[in-house]
């Protein structure tokens, strides 16, 4: 320290009075504030930016702006998984019956199991395709209902319709809305709604906007858990899929749309603050 001191050329007392200044205790507070940064990081499995990272601290009792965060962040070299293109799985060249559009993106649902949303997507593996369907809640963005196939048939969307079915009992009058694809748009899945007192909504031909959440989750997946991952066989990629729907999308994976909680939390929160019967 007297060496340093001389170096310097000041007194010791002014260093020590230097080291206690704002200055030295805010960067005290930024290496504690970026060991924090990073656990949450890792608990992601690096896939929260500045924004998710902000509000988790912000609910473990950490308040800090997210511009903190993102200067934290790029300082300790800290950054999201970058988003991977895939090309789309629709075929809506076919002759069965177009359903309107019931959504028109209008998203915002204010109860649950009142309008569900469906695609299909494929996972790449040594083995071939793995076709995954899903079945999401428009309400709180929940993954209701799920199916995976090496092929990508009728069967595929029907298994992740009953699914959620059976796992939710919805009451007539629910809207399943997908796109154009020729496995919803099928007779057997239209007749699938129909006995079931719901009501079929699809996107406008083209118009990947109006099914949005659904490719959001698809989006979400890829970046969160599947991209530079490689796959031997199918039965790996769907562990790997289960594991992120199970353990992290549906009861830990922060919202935006959702005032950043999970969809499980922010469900939760609806069923407390719902007011009892009269």
């Amino acid at each position: 320290m007297e060496k340093m001191c001389e170096v310097l050329n000041i007194k010791r007392s002014s260093y020590y009075a230097w080291v206690k200044r704002p200055e030295a205790k805010r960067r005290k507070d930024n290496s504690l504030l970026a060991i924090e940064i990073k656990r949450i990081h890792k608990q992601s499995d690096g896939t929260y930016g500045a924004r998710r990272i902000t509000a988790q601290l912000k609910k473990d009792g950490i308040v800090c702006g997210k511009n903190r965060v993102s200067k934290l962040m790029k300082e300790n070299n800290i950054s999201s998984k970058l988003k991977r293109k895939y090309k789309a799985t629709t075929y809506s060249d076919h002759n069965f019956n177009v359903a309107p559009n019931l959504l028109n993106q209008d998203f915002k649902i204010k109860s649950t199991n009142r309008a569900y949303v469906g695609d299909i997507t494929y996972i790449s593996t040594d083995k071939g395709w793995l076709y995954l369907a899903t079945v999401v809640d428009l309400f709180n963005r929940e993954v209701v209902g799920w199916s995976m196939d090496s092929t990508m048939t009728r069967k595929l969307v029907i298994d992740a319709f009953n699914a959620a079915v059976n796992k939710e009992k919805p009451e007539g009058g629910l809207i399943f809305h997908s796109d154009r694809g020729v496995q919803y748009a099928s007779y057997y899945y239209q007749q699938l709604l129909r006995s079931r007192g719901f009501l079929q909504s699809m996107s406008a031909k083209g118009c990947c906007y109006d099914n949005a959440c659904a490719e959001t989750f698809f989006a979400s997946l890829k970046k969160d858990k599947l991209y530079g991952r490689k796959f031997r066989t199918r039965s790996e990629a769907r562990t790997a899929v289960v594991e992120y729907i199970d353990l992290f999308y549906n009861p830990k994976r922060l919202h935006s749309t959702l005032g950043y909680k999970s969809p499980r939390e922010y469900k939760a929160d609806y069923y407390v603050h719902l007011e009892p019967a009269a």
